[in-house]
């Protein structure tokens, strides 16, 4: 409407340089048009390692559905760091994202959050999701591979009478298996839930195996024992790359074309094409004023952090394309591809490419 219009005109000219909803972030500081927002509500230990940060999200934020991810950011330091994290959450819930403390910003957020932080927000997003029709399930996770089948669990489970899910998940011991209690809880109360943990490390009377060791995705002896019909259901994995690979090769060799279609597979880290590294080279950052020598496998995103250079970034997988940095001059490699490509002007994925000789980045 015109009368608003110029009621915002004569707002903005009242508090420049700064803009109304700057004054309005005062007062809710989820009220912001710049930059989606979240507020801490609850902050759970769920191992010593592990905790679960709750939030509500500002207005902008799109439910998300079961198994999906997000990027979250937090001020560390007076910098703001993005990661992309799953949401743990059922759907149709406030979102959460459960962290482990590994790394720089994920051992910030799982030592440091307390309730009434702040957090930044992109909207949920993944492919890694709940079959559009009812059907059986085998989910096969590991360590906090755990963490997007958990939001599946807490949807599907208690939803849906009908519901038939084996949950089969890898960890060290009981004490460093996420959710262990309310899983089993869950187990006792929804027949339709079925949970094997298999601890790697223990060996007490709740162990799945007399001595400690890996779930073996080498054949199917292992798995056939835990769930028999794992050909007949639709599967999803989540876990460290080495078990993804693992359950990849045996779904395609011990399964038919349509059993290995039925494997959705959820990677935490980039697929790298082994051998992709070369020579490196010389990376200057023309406007940090820094430069540094690094191999031909270090993605330019971690060269840039290492040095000091403040380096956009977002899934550090090369999907979101938030760490997008124009190159100067030089060529770099795609360590997904081994391709090398790059002409003055184009825009880098640093999360994945690596030098290829000298290389000068716009930042």
């Amino acid at each position: 409407m015109p009368q608003i219009r110029a009621l915002r005109r004569v707002a903005s000219l009242l508090t420049t340089p700064l803009a109304p909803e700057d004054f309005f972030g005062l007062v809710n500081p989820l009220s912001s048009t710049r930059q989606l927002r979240g507020i801490v509500t609850k902050v759970t230990r769920e191992t010593a390692d592990s905790t679960t940060v709750a939030f509500r999200p500002g207005k902008g934020w799109n439910a998300h559905a079961a198994g999906q991810w997000a990027r979250i950011g937090v001020e560390i330091n007076g910098v703001r760091q993005w990661r992309s994290y799953s949401l743990s959450a059922a759907a149709g819930h406030d979102p959460a994202i459960t962290v482990t403390a590994i790394g720089f910003v994920s051992t910030a957020l799982a030592r440091d959050t307390k309730v009434g932080d702040l957090l930044f927000l992109d909207p949920p997003q993944g492919d890694f999701v709940l079959p559009e029709h009812p059907r059986p399930l085998l989910m096969l996770t590991a360590g906090s591979g755990l963490t997007p089948v958990m939001s599946m669990v807490r949807t599907l489970v208690p939803r849906r009478q009908d519901a038939d899910v084996v949950l089969i998940h890898s960890a060290r011991s009981p004490d460093e298996a996420l959710f262990h209690d309310e899983l089993l809880e869950m187990a006792d109360q929804f027949p339709s839930l079925k949970v094997r943990h298999w601890y790697t490390r223990d060996t007490g009377p709740d162990a799945s195996n007399d001595e400690p060791r890996r779930l073996d995705l080498t054949d199917t002896t292992d798995l056939e024992s835990l769930c028999p019909d794992w050909r007949d259901r639709a599967a999803y994995a989540c876990g460290p790359a080495e078990f993804l690979d693992a359950a990849d090769e045996l779904w395609l060799r011990d399964g038919d074309d349509a059993t290995h279609a039925n494997l959705t597979i959820e990677r935490f880290a980039t697929v790298l094409l082994p051998g992709t590294g070369g020579e490196g080279g010389i990376v200057t950052f023309e406007k940090s004023d820094k430069e540094v020598e690094v191999d031909g496998d270090v993605p330019l995103l971690d060269a840039g952090e290492d040095c000091g250079v403040v380096m956009p970034s977002g899934c550090r997988m090369g999907i979101c394309r938030s760490c997008l940095i124009p190159l100067v001059a030089g060529k770099v490699r795609d360590l997904r591809t081994g391709e090398v490509h790059g002409e003055e002007g184009e825009l880098i994925q640093t999360c994945v490419n690596a030098a290829a000789g000298p290389v000068h980045l716009d930042i």
